[in-house]
């Protein structure tokens, strides 16, 4: 199988334009292009969609309104009652996911959250800046997050270790759940999609077996948009948990 046909292809980073600074290279490649677009449609979806702020909401306004509410609504329910400080920080990284999910999904597009480096970057600054509120909002105190009330003293050292590894390893399984979901929906939606044009050119009974592939490969195709929300979502409702646990110690 030719590079350009192999579903490996889709996650290779190209540089787009080479630049060299002090012998590092800091060259705009393929992913760092698609974070850029992600970041401007993001603006333009959020700027456009409230630049009127009609009493009564168009489609785009609508559509804005719709997600933020129910993700306030959503962040609300998971990090508790004094989540607002923080929420444009958790919606920030939804939005920022999910735009990066979709041009994944659009033809000649490229999925940055397919990347464990992108997903782990992320994943890291939840955990450093949850971490961070915990100490700025509790100072020490935010240690008896790793030390559930009514330990019994003999168990303490072994339940404290525990817990301190519980929660440094959040940021892997975080990263690890994102990139492996994009990675492998994308592999079968390749798969799929190039088993449907191969039986199309492979013999003159293509006609009689296309349908099956192809309605299986638009299945796919509507499968991984939801995925590609649903990660974005599960990502996003984590770390409010997380959150939830430095604002409340339990």
């Amino acid at each position: 199988m030719s590079a350009g046909h192999s579903p490996i292809h889709q996650f290779e980073i190209h540089p787009i334009v080479p630049l060299h600074l002090g012998g590092v290279d800091v060259s705009l490649t393929n992913s760092g292009l698609f974070m850029i677009l992600a970041t401007v449609g993001i603006t333009l979806f959020m700027v456009l969609g409230m630049r009127k702020g009609a009493l009564v909401p168009g489609r785009g306004q609508a559509l804005v309104e719709v997600i933020y509410t129910n993700m306030a609504q959503l962040v609300g329910d998971a990090a508790g009652e004094h989540y607002k400080p923080y929420f444009p920080f958790v919606f920030s990284i939804f939005m920022f996911i999910l735009f990066g999910n979709l041009l994944g999904m659009v033809p000649w597009g490229f999925t940055f959250t397919s990347h464990i480096l992108v997903t782990f970057l992320l994943a890291i600054t939840v955990f450093i800046a949850v971490t961070g509120i915990g100490f700025a909002r509790h100072g020490l105190k935010f240690l008896t997050l790793f030390l559930p009330h009514g330990t019994p003293w003999v168990l303490m050292p072994f339940i404290f270790l525990l817990e301190v590894f519980s929660y440094c390893v959040r940021p892997f399984s975080l990263s690890i759940r994102l990139f492996a979901n994009m990675l492998a929906g994308h592999l079968i939606l390749k798969a799929f999609a190039g088993m449907a044009a191969g039986l199309f050119f492979a013999t003159g009974l293509a006609p009689l077996f296309l349908p099956l592939p192809m309605i299986m490969t638009i299945a796919m195709i509507a499968f991984e948009f939801f995925v590609a929300l649903l990660q974005a979502f599960i990502f996003s409702i984590l770390t409010a948990v997380y959150l939830h646990d430095a604002l409340e110690l339990h």
